[in-house]
């Protein structure tokens, strides 16, 4: 049976109460350059997406879920986006809030509680994920999760330092049955 729950944490639908994590994660400067975020939320417009965050993800074409640790504390969020039922595929998208609580194999638990969803549940046939070329540990978690490097799209993102490339990882469902 499908479990959203893991050794260190689990996955779990975006509650009202989290409302101020939402605020303090949507509006960290730090975390703009791989969200595309260009300017700050108000706590009013995160109050009107978290009681819309309960919509179907066929409508929406996208499910954002809390990584909570045992302690029932959220410490990060992890996305499906580019939800696309006729192709059987989506994006994904994780964030860690706390740098002191990554590579602590907390994103490596919910990558792969998420791809057992994905798989199973949603029935896809695979999913991607888009990542910054610099960003060296979330290249090394999504290579270890089984995501192949499968292009880069060049000078694709504008930072502050200039063009970035972004990289595109894929992972295929399993289809072997053993």
């Amino acid at each position: 049976m499908l479990s959203l729950k893991g050794e260190q944490i689990y996955l779990r639908a975006l509650e009202p109460k989290d409302l101020d994590f939402l605020y303090q994660l949507e509006n960290d400067t730090a975390i703009w350059e791989i969200s595309g975020t260009v300017k700050p939320y108000s706590k009013k417009v995160l109050q009107l997406y978290l009681e819309n965050a309960h919509r179907d993800i066929y409508d929406v074409k996208q499910l954002r879920l809390c990584i909570c640790n045992k302690e029932d504390s959220c410490v990060g969020l992890i996305d499906v986006f580019d939800f696309d039922p006729k192709n059987s595929r989506a994006g994904m998208g994780i964030v860690i809030a706390d740098p002191d609580q990554r590579n602590k194999g907390i994103g490596a638990e919910a990558i792969s509680l998420l791809c057992d969803y994905v798989f199973s549940v949603l029935d896809l046939h695979q999913l991607y994920a888009n990542i910054l070329e610099d960003n060296k540990a979330s290249i090394n978690l999504f290579q270890k999760m089984g995501f192949e490097k499968i292009g880069v799209k060049k000078e694709w993102i504008r930072t502050s330092e200039g063009f970035k490339n972004e990289i595109m990882f894929q992972k295929i469902k399993n289809t072997n049955v053993s």
